[in-house]
């Protein structure tokens, strides 16, 4: 039951993206006075380092993109994944391209009924990933779901809880 709660969350999650949902904004922390080292990534093949000197510590900002959705590139399994940044998802959702590069095997036909969309029944597989990483946060043993049908992967909240706060401030947002 409490897989089938987490896949009908995921699902929600990305069906909002795909109707142009909103995405949700933790309370914001307390800034700090001093300088720290901050992960700014900008949607490119390379993360850029900045200083910001209202934020304290390490932490990964993320620029809205023009379509205006957050992405990451996420290390999953040893893979560089872009993945679409969803605060409304329960989980962690691959599409069968990111999962096979991320070296997990994809059944050729995927028949498990794994949840239920607006058009029906969504079929997929339950994962298990080895390791998730986004900036220095790294995760071993995260549960997710690879997707039959979908193009976008989506990074929920099994793995942005991990982070002490998840903020939207204007175009970034922060992961501490």
């Amino acid at each position: 039951m409490e897989r089938g709660a987490l896949v009908f969350l995921v699902l929600a999650g990305l069906f909002s993206v795909m109707v142009g949902g909103s995405l949700s904004t933790a309370p914001p922390a307390a800034a700090g006075n001093s300088a720290g080292r901050v992960q700014v990534i900008d949607g490119s093949a390379q993360p850029l380092v900045a200083d910001v000197a209202s934020i304290d510590g390490d932490a990964v900002q993320l620029e809205r993109q023009d379509d205006g959705h957050f992405y990451a590139d996420v290390d999953i399994n040893g893979a560089i994944v872009r993945a679409l940044v969803d605060t409304g998802a329960t989980g962690i959702a691959l599409s069968r391209e990111d999962a096979r590069a991320a070296g997990l095997a994809v059944s050729v036909g995927m028949h498990d009924v794994i949840g239920r969309g607006a058009d029906g029944d969504v079929r997929g597989e339950h994962v298990t990933l080895d390791r998730v990483t986004l900036g220095h946060r790294s995760v071993a043993n995260m549960p997710a779901v690879v997707l039959n049908a979908g193009e976008e992967t989506l990074l929920g909240q099994t793995f942005l809880s991990t982070f002490e706060s998840v903020e939207i401030r204007g175009d970034r947002m922060v992961l501490r």
